[in-house]
């Protein structure tokens, strides 16, 4: 029997070992990024000046790997040993291991690796008159900003790095989809599903509409739902092990 087609949809540079540990596990990986990351080779100024105010906060939260990736490579060139007064944050474990390997012990909320997990840290509870940094890329829910100041925290972004809906010719990502025969698109956010909903025409997007999504949140699961799609299956979260098990539990559901 052959084996289910896969679709990674993780950012250039990131999906090498999620599509190694389809292969192994069975699967054929396919990679087409629907995420395109970009570092700002210059902080505007306003920016910059959190990062020279980085000691006088009491938490920094950083939000994905990708905001520690960036976010400390702004931070490095103005503290080139990190000041010890903050709390560090990490949404998600690999975020947490991101920031680790620069000597950075961060909290993370476990297995649910979303905002909402994080807010519901003790230590960000009581945060009235306390300075939060909430380092991430351009744009984003706000939910955590939002949620934050209604606790009284006077909280700052500190936007490091743009994401964009990555380039392909009109109706190149349907012909991928077809000639790679895909069964099951792993989607890793929000952005990345808008963006395919971007890529496919209407007409496209209702071929496709008996493909399985594979999400990591409720939220996402919510979002593909009503944007048509009739298969969808929800991880705890978007770590390459979630995925997996959830892709595990498909395959048993599917009677394969």
């Amino acid at each position: 029997m052959a084996a289910e087609a896969v679709l990674v949809t993780r950012p250039e540079g990131q999906a090498g070992p999620l599509c190694s540990a389809l292969e192994a596990s069975g699967f054929r990986a396919c990679h087409l990024p629907l995420l395109q990351l970009e570092g700002l080779p210059e902080l505007p100024p306003g920016e910059r000046g959190k990062v020279l105010a980085l000691d006088e906060y009491q938490h920094v939260i950083v939000v994905s790997g990708n905001a520690a990736r960036y976010g400390l490579e702004q931070i490095d060139e103005v503290w080139p040993q990190l000041p010890l007064g903050p709390s560090w944050y990490a949404v998600g474990e690999a975020t947490a291991r991101a920031l680790a390997a620069r000597g950075i012990r961060a909290l993370t909320p476990g297995t649910d690796m979303t905002s909402e997990g994080l807010l519901a840290l003790p230590q960000l509870q009581a945060v009235s008159g306390q300075r939060v940094l909430i380092i991430k890329g351009e744009g984003g829910r706000g939910a955590m900003r939002e949620q934050l100041g209604r606790r009284g925290a006077r909280v700052d972004e500190l936007a490091c790095y743009r994401r964009s809906c990555p380039r392909y010719a009109p109706g190149e990502v349907a012909a991928k989809l077809s000639q790679w025969q895909i069964q099951v698109v792993l989607i890793s956010s929000g952005e990345g599903l808008a963006n395919m909903l971007a890529l496919l025409s209407p007409a496209e997007t209702s071929k496709f509409i008996g493909i399985t999504l594979l999400v990591p949140s409720q939220r996402i699961a919510g979002l593909a739902c009503q944007a048509g799609f009739r298969r969808v299956v929800t991880a705890e979260n978007a770590s390459d092990d979630a995925m997996l098990r959830a892709l595990g539990a498909w395959q048993t559901s599917a009677g394969e």
